[in-house]
């Protein structure tokens, strides 16, 4: 049994925020630290999208940024200036490069294995991969409980399901210092559907087509409205798809971080690092990998989560109405960006807002459908 300090399961944007941390970090110099993951990390799998303040932490890594944005919604095209905001979007397989090229030299080894089972004892965890088995004083785990899922009555679960194409067109077609949040001119049916796009060039753009459903829908349902969006909304008809992707984020009150133990801590995904109203997840990869690592400097026994209570309350309010009404997603994020600053929401989502801000977003986006699912939060409060 080979033995480490610490363990990170999963090479993903949660693990390997965490390792690069903790390599940045003097405190670990001394510490043997381990990267367990089954792929190679050698394909962009996915893009990555954040916004936040000035200079940021992997500017040297990013493959465009923004600083004007667009909802269109209920027929209306609303402009957001972010004024001292960017929105930055980042290829995974440049974050994944780096990673390998930093901790090359450095005291954590990275290994290719398929973690089967990990298993807390009274000194610390033990990781059993198809190969070996690692013991560790703390293991982080991105792996989900097996006891998520999204048909999982007894919790709200919506997915941020989604197809994207970046595609190359012949001509100038795309307005590059502008991205689209959320285009809701083309919708299937009456569920909460919109197009994302990131465009990099005049000539090449992520056209994401984005759910946020309780249902998964076919493949070629997604292609469907992507050629159809592509044609009638953008008005191209001649262009190559250069990259793929594809991708599922839970949006969920499933109690993730019941599953920390002593010597065993949850990240990414399965540490309820998604931010439940939105599914961004990426700037929380940094944040809670700071909060672990002041954590585990400060000697205490138990790892808690740093989220003030009222977002878990303010999430689960948006889940109630897109699980429960999905057909009226559009509206409430068109009340949402409507009526309030592109710096507030960003505020709100970032979890940083002050309770004056909560209050104008919330009576913003009072309706039938959100009352109700405050009500129905109020019920199942009292019930527990």
């Amino acid at each position: 049994m080979s033995t480490y300090d610490y363990i990170i399961v999963g090479a993903g944007a949660a693990g390997l925020n965490l390792a690069l941390a903790m390599h940045a970090d003097a405190y670990f110099k001394d510490n043997s630290i381990l990267i367990l993951d089954k792929d190679a990390k050698d394909k962009n799998d996915r893009t990555w999208s954040f916004w936040e303040k000035g200079t940021g932490h992997w500017d040297h890594l990013i493959t465009k940024s923004w600083e004007k944005g667009a909802v269109k919604a209920n027929n209306e095209t609303i402009h957001l200036d972010l004024q001292n905001y960017t929105y930055k979007t980042l290829k995974s397989i440049k974050f994944y490069e780096f990673a390998k090229q930093t901790l090359k030299d450095s005291v954590i080894d990275w290994k290719f294995e398929n973690v089967e089972k990990v298993v807390q004892n009274s000194s610390g965890a033990a990781v059993i991969t198809n190969l070996e088995t690692y013991e560790a004083s703390f293991v982080f785990d991105s792996r989900i409980p097996s006891s998520y899922s999204l048909t999982n009555v007894n919790y709200l679960n919506v997915a941020q399901h989604f197809k994207g194409w970046v595609i190359e067109t012949e001509t100038d077609v795309f307005d590059d210092t502008r991205f689209i949040m959320m285009d809701y001119n083309l919708k299937d049916g009456d569920s909460t559907s919109f197009t994302y796009i990131l465009p990099f060039t005049k000539r090449l753009a992520l056209v994401e087509f984005t759910y946020f459903s309780p249902e998964i829908v076919e493949d070629s349902t997604y292609d469907f409205y992507l050629t159809k969006y592509i044609k009638e909304q953008l008005h191209i008809d001649q262009f190559e798809i250069k990259e793929t992707e594809k991708g599922v984020i839970p949006m969920t009150n499933f109690p993730f971080e019941d599953f920390d133990q002593k010597h065993i801590i949850k990240i990414g995904t399965a540490g309820g690092w998604v931010k439940a109203s939105s599914g961004y997840s990426f700037k929380n990869c940094e944040r809670k990998s700071k909060n672990i690592i002041d954590f585990l400097k400060s000697g205490k026994e138990f790892y808690r989560d740093k989220t003030p209570k009222k977002y878990k309350h303010y999430d689960q309010i948006f889940l109630e109405v897109l699980t429960k009404e999905n057909h009226f997603g559009e509206e409430l994020f068109y009340r949402m960006y409507k009526n309030n600053s592109i710096q507030t929401i960003f505020r709100f989502l970032d979890e940083q807002s002050s309770f004056s801000e909560d209050l104008k977003i919330i009576l913003n986006l009072s309706s039938s459908p959100f009352i109700k699912g405050f009500l129905r939060h109020l019920k199942a409060g009292f019930n527990a």
